[in-house]
């Protein structure tokens, strides 16, 4: 696993830790960690802290170039609204933990000229498949069943 995506595991733990859904996401900008994010729906009781959004609100407001330049990396694949806030952005590339536990919008955001890259990350996997066994209720409500 390579360090970026170590950081948003990390996230994805975090958020586990504090009661939510274990989905972590950071901002990278040439190297850098510009902003650090995971999913707050629970925790803060909102409709859109998903692990990208949260990651980006984080980054803070940022010239438009910035996000031209930076990877979003994710640890499951990014939904529809989380997705459109990557083509809004313009981030050239997303790297995704894992997309067996949920296949986001992967081929919209190609098809929009992203460069998407699945790593299918045994840990984002695990995470994730441990956390829908034990919390089902939680995570259809997370995905909008």
């Amino acid at each position: 696993m390579d360090v970026y995506m170590h950081a948003a595991l990390e996230q994805a733990e975090l958020s586990r830790a504090e009661g939510g859904i274990p989905i972590g996401s950071v901002l990278v900008h040439h190297g850098k960690i510009i902003g650090r994010g995971h999913n707050r729906r629970v925790q803060n009781g909102s409709v859109v802290l998903h692990g990208e959004m949260d990651a980006l609100e984080n980054a803070g407001r940022l010239p438009a170039q910035i996000y031209r330049e930076s990877t979003l990396y994710t640890t499951l694949s990014p939904c529809a609204m989380c997705s459109g806030a990557i083509i809004l952005y313009g981030i050239p590339k997303v790297v995704i933990g894992e997309n067996q536990s949920f296949q986001g919008e992967e081929e919209w955001l190609k098809s929009r000229g992203v460069a998407v890259e699945v790593m299918q990350d045994r840990s984002c996997i695990r995470i994730m498949s441990n956390f829908i066994a034990d919390y089902p209720e939680l995570w259809n409500e997370d995905i909008g069943v």
